[in-house]
This record gives C-alpha cells, sequence and structure tokens, in this order.
C-alpha cells in the first residue's frame, strides 16, 4: 500500500452513525406517506363536517347522514343560527370571556413571572415552590365549588375566568425566559433611575414578543375550548358560552338551538347541518389565529425552556 493511499485513508472522517446518514430513497418516500396519512387523519374529518354544514337539507337526506362529496353548497344554516338567538348569544359569551381572560390571565403570569425570575426579590424561593406545589396537588372540585360560591362568583362570568385564570407551566415558562434577557439591560436601566413597572415594560416585555405571543394563544385557546366551569357554575341558560351550546347539540342529542326547532320540524333546515355548523363557528377562532402566531412558537417554547 503507498503512503499516499494511507495518508487519504487517514484523513477521512471517521464513519456516522446510521441516524446521522442521509435517508434514502425508500426512507423518504416511508416519511412522505406517513405524513400524507397524517394529513388526511386530520383533515379528512374537517373537510367532512364543513362539506355537511354546507349542504343543503335534501343532500343530507339523501346520503342518510355525513356528507363527503359536495352536492350543492348553502349558507343558510349559518345564516340561521347568526341572525339572533342562543348561538349568537353564546359567541358573544365566548368572545368576551376569552378576550377579557386573556388579558387578565396574561397580566397575572408576566408580574408573577417576572417576580420569580428576580433571584433577589422577596420570598423568591417560597413562592416559587408554593406555585410549583399546585401543579401536583389540588384542592379537588368540592372546595374548588364552595369558594366560588362563597365568594358569590355562581350565575356570573368571571366564575369562568377566576378559577382557571394562571396556569404554573405558562408561568414558569414566562420565568425562564425572562431569567434568559442579559441581566446588564435591566442593571443599565435601574443605574439610570427606571423603577420595576418601567424595566418590564420597556425592556422586558418588548424583548419577550414571541414567549408573550405563543402563552396568550394558549390562554385563548384554553378560555375559547372552556365548557366545565359553564357547565357547573352556571344555571342560566342565557349565559352559556358556545362549548356548552354545541355539546346540548351534539352530545346530548338536543335537536336545535332555541328558536330553531320550528324550521328543523316543518323540513326548512337539517339537525345535522346546524350541529356541524356549530362545530365549524367554534373552530374558526383557533384556526384564523394560531398562523399569526406560528412563527413565534418554536422561538417563544424553546428559547424559554433551554435558557430556563
Amino acid at each position: 500500500m503507498s503512503l499516499n493511499t494511507t495518508l487519504i485513508r487517514s484523513l477521512k472522517a471517521p464513519p456516522r452513525p446510521v441516524w446521522e446518514e442521509p435517508p434514502s430513497k425508500a426512507g423518504l418516500t416511508a416519511k412522505g406517506g406517513l405524513l400524507l396519512l397524517c394529513c388526511l387523519g386530520v383533515l379528512g374529518p374537517l373537510w367532512i363536517v364543513v362539506v355537511t354544514s354546507l349542504s343543503p337539507k335534501p343532500v343530507i337526506d339523501q346520503v342518510g347522514g355525513l356528507v363527503v362529496i359536495p352536492r350543492g353548497i348553502t349558507f343558510i344554516n349559518y345564516t340561521e343560527l347568526l341572525s339572533g338567538g342562543q348561538v349568537s348569544r353564546a359567541i358573544m359569551v365566548s368572545v368576551g370571556v376569552t378576550f377579557f381572560g386573556t388579558l387578565f390571565s396574561m397580566a397575572v403570569s408576566v408580574l408573577g413571572a417576572y417576580g420569580l425570575s428576580r433571584p433577589g426579590s422577596l420570598g423568591h424561593r417560597y413562592f416559587l415552590m408554593t406555585i410549583m406545589a399546585t401543579m401536583f396537588f389540588g384542592a379537588g372540585l368540592i372546595p374548588t365549588y364552595l369558594l366560588v360560591q362563597a365568594l358569590g362568583l355562581t350565575d356570573t362570568y368571571l366564575s369562568l375566568i377566576l378559577p382557571s385564570a394562571v396556569s404554573v407551566f405558562n408561568v414558569l415558562v414566562l420565568r425562564a425566559f425572562f431569567m434568559g434577557i442579559s441581566p446588564e439591560l435591566t442593571e443599565s436601566a435601574r443605574i439610570d433611575g427606571a423603577s420595576e413597572p418601567r424595566i418590564l415594560l420597556t425592556i422586558i416585555m418588548p424583548l419577550s414578543r414571541a414567549v408573550i405571543a405563543v402563552i396568550s394563544l394558549f390562554y385563548a385557546v384554553g378560555y375559547w375550548s372552556a365548557w366545565f366551569n359553564a357547565s357547573i357554575y352556571l344555571s342560566d341558560q342565557e349565559m352559556l358560552p358556545l362549548q356548552n351550546v354545541l355539546i346540548q347539540l351534539v352530545q346530548k342529542g338536543t335537536e336545535a338551538p332555541t328558536g330553531l326547532q320550528q324550521a328543523v320540524h316543518t323540513g326548512e333546515l337539517s339537525s345535522l347541518g346546524l350541529q356541524m355548523a356549530v362545530m365549524v363557528l367554534a373552530l374558526i377562532p383557533v384556526a384564523v389565529a394560531s398562523p399569526f402566531v406560528q412563527r413565534h412558537f418554536k422561538k417563544g417554547m424553546l428559547t424559554g425552556a433551554i435558557k430556563g
């Protein structure tokens, strides 16, 4: 063996593990097929729900249930649902609870996370251990209900916000992100005479837009999708949010929202079409909001977790 051949072999990179090798054509094909099946599994049911909600009653009656292939499009289900009545009122309740609940939860979470991110703050370790303990131990449903009742919050919209206003996980993610911000920035601001609220508003929050956007989405989706608090704290049907109306329509088999039973009985509307239309209305806000914060999701979650 010549000296040059030995030198070239010695300069070659060591063999890489199997999982670091570039995928083969068969592997790429298998991955593509698996991703396609996953997409079909997610988008297929959504397609059926949307098509059924847009189908006329004769088409739904002809196929005997859910419609897969469109055979005519009508928006009568949506126009009737949004023309007033229980569903329109439930949508307004859900929008209000989601908006004000998200604002309140973010204000409390940001303030709590900022205080816990300052190692020298009063009672820092005690408060941190206390809130972390609530992730593993809870009071239970009955004590929580008795507390809400004692505070006079039953049959009020505050009962849909306050019992679940703060998520410890979200506070810890915000805290980890705040701790990753260079302390030199805050120290220089303090030297210039800036107060803690001003430091939080002008330095910490602008640098934390990504994680704040992600946590806001978490809270908003949680409030929009919540139904349990309303089912135990609200007895007035007029105050129910959209998710509880949807449960009454689909899970409990209620024929139609209040004010639309006559149209269903006369054959103008399909009960199944109305149910699917309410489901689409419940999905629209999440589907619309998600793309706007998608670009912040990876940066917000991973950076907060790694720097913590």
